[in-house]
């Protein structure tokens, strides 16, 4: 065994041998790094994908990635039902009763005087400050019915899942920034890997090639390399599924054993920026299923416009046939300010801390088989691909080697 050293140590072409592993490293850590790079990049089309051109697949298949989160996540955790009641509802209708108050002058001036406006400012003051303080005076009362009739119809007037879908989908850069954010440390295991695993397949290469120069090899060990490394970095992300000991030693997929911390940050980023208050009331007022709270807003509304001088004073402003229109305006009015009510940072952000204490506790209690489903669907997808690409470069390399380091000895 020695003399198999002293020789390998003593040929001519010993430092282009020992060259051998470092370039395996190298080809092993930029394939891996290619791979990440077409899991995000572009978010846009390139050319035309997928045969002329490429688009990151996270990006390209946004719509089936964001569902897969849904329904291997948020959908095993929750309900619309328990999303509501942690929001808070009557929290809810104090803010939209708190913005409200400090606008109901200029809420009611706006409304009447884009109907009638010169008979509207002409109308002694003491009639608009009974209009205004009666109001103020019904609006608690109409906002905790509202809410409380929201809650109890939540099921029928927002669809969780597709509001989420919606939000990642028309924001590819967010979704990959969910996935990116999760997945900070594994994504960096799989590119260093390459590094290692590379260098470790790179030895092997190198003793074959001093044994047998076949012209082959070369591109062979390349391609290997390009393959095997992406492929072993994947495995050992999620595998084993759950931990083994060995000598005390816990052995665990390296995402899985994290997450505690990757649930805590899949939780920040949903409930700060995609699953938010403001992004809840939105969709119940203008989402798909807007017309049924229309309907509640409607009723609710009916005993403020239809009593009292409320009623007198608008039908002298824009008449009987004209009663009817006003109402609609009233109600889209309200649906307007009550929007603007959720876009204050500090309410939603406390809103949307309650939601992300549940969602953390609950996802840090999936088992390992669920929770794997978290990020794995971001390797899944196309996954042959990218180690296809992988081994294409490995193979590249190879050539690369043979003709420019070795052109002279086969």
């Amino acid at each position: 065994m020695s003399e198999f050293f002293v020789g390998f140590y003593n040929h001519p072409d010993f430092l282009k041998y020992a060259f051998i592993p470092f370039i395996a490293a190298i080809v092993g850590w930029g394939t891996n790094w290619v791979a990440i790079q077409m899991t995000f990049y572009p978010v846009k089309p390139f050319g035309y994908p997928p045969f002329f051109g490429w688009q990151g697949i996270i990006p390209a298949k946004g719509e089936k990635m964001a569902g897969i989160v849904v329904d291997n996540t948020l959908a095993k955790i929750s309900t619309i039902q328990e999303i509501f009641q942690e929001f808070e509802p009557d929290a809810i209708a104090h803010h939209v009763i708190k913005v409200a108050d400090a606008r109901i002058e200029e809420f009611t001036d706006d409304i009447m005087s884009e109907k009638n406006a010169i008979l509207w400012e002409n109308l002694p003051n003491l009639v608009k400050s009974r209009i205004y303080t009666r109001a103020r005076k019904q609006l608690p009362q109409i906002m905790d019915n509202l809410m409380e009739d929201l809650q109890a119809n939540i099921e029928d007037l927002i669809d969780p899942k597709a509001l989420i879908i919606k939000e990642l989908t028309e924001d590819k850069a967010m979704m990959n920034r969910v996935f990116q954010e999760c997945g900070e440390a594994e994504f960096k295991f799989i590119i260093n890997s390459g590094l290692v695993f590379g260098f470790l397949f790179g030895i092997i290469q190198m003793f074959a090639w001093y044994m047998a120069e076949q012209s082959w090899l070369l591109p062979a060990f390349g391609l290997f390399v390009g393959l095997a490394t992406n492929w072993l970095a994947l495995r050992l992300i999620f595998q084993p599924l759950n931990p083994i000991y060995i000598f005390g030693f816990k052995i665990q997929g390296l995402f899985l054993s994290r997450q505690n911390a990757v649930a805590e940050v899949f939780c920040r980023i949903i409930t700060s920026e995609v699953l938010t208050v403001g992004s809840v009331m939105a969709e119940i007022f203008r989402g798909d299923k807007s017309d049924r709270t229309k309907s509640l807003i409607k009723k609710h509304l009916r005993p403020l416009i239809d009593g009292g001088i409320v009623k007198t004073v608008a039908q002298l402003t824009v008449g009987p046939e004209g009663f009817v229109d006003l109402k609609r305006t009233i109600e889209a009015k309200t649906i307007e300010m009550s929007l603007e009510s959720f876009e204050d940072p500090t309410f939603i952000k406390e809103r949307g801390v309650v939601i992300e204490k549940m969602f953390r506790e609950r996802m840090q209690a999936m088992s390992s088989e669920e929770f794997q489903d978290l990020l794995r669907p971001a390797f899944q997808e196309d996954e042959w691909i990218l180690i296809t690409v992988g081994g294409a470069l490995g193979l590249a390399a190879g050539f690369a080697q043979l003709f420019f380091m070795f052109a002279g000895t086969i």
